[in-house]
């Protein structure tokens, strides 16, 4: 078997939506670093049931700014 072929395996912490956090190991960024999640189970519709439009840096705005104008044209 070749070496140096595996990544570094390393404890973060993890970051949830709600500020719970937690310790577990990756191969993401350097030994110590923190991953902080935009979507966990707590917030996503696939397990809450619930649907809720999350406008990240504007994206919705961007997006209804842009298409405003487009539709279906009746007449």
């Amino acid at each position: 078997m070749k070496s140096d072929t595996h990544p570094e395996y390393h404890a973060i912490t993890v970051v949830m939506t709600d500020g719970s956090s937690f310790q577990t190991r990756s191969c993401y960024g350097k030994e110590g670093d923190t991953l902080r999640l935009d979507i966990d189970p707590k917030s996503h519709p696939a397990w809450t049931g619930v649907q809720r439009i999350m406008d990240t840096g504007g994206q919705v705005a961007k997006f209804n700014k842009k298409f405003a104008g487009l539709g279906l044209k009746r007449g």
